[in-house]
């Protein structure tokens, strides 16, 4: 298996709007190459596109767990345990990601609205 190319489909099919195909695609990668982190979040936004929750937030907490630093995985995990109705479990990630990069306005908003179901900044 070429997986560049395969992991180039991939990205075709997630960019045209089809995350469960990209997904299809990237799984047998992210076995190929685990700690391929550039593999291994796109996967895990294919899973959050598609709904499939719980498969994303197994991806990006590897990806958290290989690169604590990495503000998008805190963003995007802190994201999936939001739709997941777990507020205060995403809480965590977001503050991270939020202060990791402060600029970002959508961490912002994210935070904020996490924040207020929770009863406020804790």
């Amino acid at each position: 298996m070429d997986l560049l190319a395969e992991y180039r489909r991939a990205t075709m099919f997630f960019e045209a709007g089809d995350p469960t195909g990209a997904a299809r695609l990237l799984e047998p990668i992210v076995a190929a190459e685990p700690g391929n982190a550039s593999v291994r979040q796109l996967l895990a936004r294919a899973y959050f596109q598609s709904a499939q929750l719980g498969r994303a937030e197994e991806q990006l907490r590897v990806l958290v767990d290989q690169d604590p630093s990495d503000h998008y995985a805190h963003h995007v995990l802190g994201r999936t345990l939001e739709r997941l109705n777990r507020p205060a479990d995403a809480l965590r990630h977001l503050r991270i990601a939020a202060a990791m990069y402060s600029a970002n306005d959508d961490y912002r908003r994210a935070l904020d609205r996490v924040e207020s179901r929770v009863g406020g900044p804790r």
